[in-house]
């Protein structure tokens, strides 16, 4: 298991500790962090992809950036009542691919997965494959963080990563 995580670490690192990535630690995606989140969703189209021999790299990029729109939506869904085509899941695809565009350079592929991964609720579909593993896997994804007990439920990945990054952290100082 230590192998995929290091694979999928090598895809991900310069997004995973990018300052403006890092701040997603401070929204919440239901009972994760946006961080967290995006983290589970891009590891898990890794898996896939990687089985598939498709585009990992645009996967994991495309994956970890998919919700990068950078406000708190629960708290702006309360503090501004939107018509329907302008609340938060019609919208935060396009603003999560403006800021993932401002902050990396981004591939074709990548861009679609980010602006296409709330497919129906935006209403092109996706355009590649990867695409549409981000989609699908980020549904499964939030059902099961939806529906899990508690928000510190144990995870080896998650644990893998932050040690991972704390270490190397140390390393460069």
């Amino acid at each position: 298991m230590s192998e995929n995580y290091d694979r999928f670490f090598t895809l991900a690192e310069d997004i995973l500790r990018h300052p403006a990535f890092q701040r997603q630690k401070a929204y919440r995606h239901h009972k994760a962090s946006l961080f967290e989140h995006s983290i589970l969703v891009a590891y898990s189209a890794h898996r896939v992809a990687r089985r598939l021999k498709l585009d990992e790299k645009s996967v994991v990029r495309g994956a970890l950036l998919h919700d990068f729109f950078l406000y708190d939506w629960h708290v702006e869904g309360r503090r501004v009542r939107k018509p329907l085509f302008k609340k938060h899941g019609f919208t935060h695809a396009r603003r999560a691919m403006e800021n993932a565009d401002f902050y990396f350079d981004l591939n074709p592929r990548e861009k679609d997965i980010i602006l296409k991964h709330m497919f129906p609720l935006n209403w092109r579909p996706p355009r590649y494959l990867e695409s549409w593993i981000v989609n699908f896997v980020d549904s499964i994804v939030t059902i099961k963080e939806y529906f899990r007990r508690s928000k510190k439920e144990h995870n080896p990945l998650l644990q893998h990563l932050h040690e991972r990054l704390k270490k190397e952290s140390r390393t460069r100082e």
